[in-house]
């Protein structure tokens, strides 16, 4: 499973600028780091009020890489 690309395609739908959506993908054995970087005028909409949309992107990612027996973590800057 793609998790940057799913991730990506998150973003992307969320944002402004789907063009500046990148996502780096860094996998160590089943750990998986994302790290999410968009526009700067976007980062709000990608966090959301108080973090919500960012806690549900999270939980998604996590959720899908359960199916696969990995741990995904997001980090967005």
């Amino acid at each position: 499973m793609d998790f940057a690309k799913i991730l990506t395609d998150i973003a992307r739908a969320i944002v402004d600028d789907p063009d500046q959506v990148v996502v780096t993908e860094v996998v160590d054995g089943d750990d998986i780091e994302l790290t999410l970087t968009v526009a700067e005028d976007d980062t709000g909409m990608v966090i959301g009020r108080h973090g919500r949309i960012a806690k549900a992107i999270r939980q998604i990612m996590k959720a899908a890489a359960n199916t696969c027996g990995k741990r995904v973590t997001v980090e967005i800057k």
